[in-house]
């Protein structure tokens, strides 16, 4: 299931309050500014800065290029 859309619209890094990428086949929440990745784990979202993970260059250019392909 995915996020709902209006959630979507408010959801913010809670580290830099800018917005987030969503990839719901991942169950996946992406700051590409800070290369920040938030779990989303049974429709909430973890958005705890302590439980995110920093990505690597590759996955971050990845998720980037996803998110790219998905808005075409």
């Amino acid at each position: 299931m995915a996020l709902d859309s209006k959630l979507l619209e408010i959801l913010a890094c809670p580290d830099d309050k800018g917005p987030l990428l969503y990839f719901e086949d991942e169950n996946t929440l992406f700051n590409p500014r800070l290369k920040r990745r938030y779990r989303v784990e049974d429709d909430i979202p973890l958005m705890l800065i302590d439980e995110s993970e920093v990505v690597s260059d590759s996955e971050a250019e990845r998720l980037v290029a996803k998110a790219a392909a998905l808005e075409n």
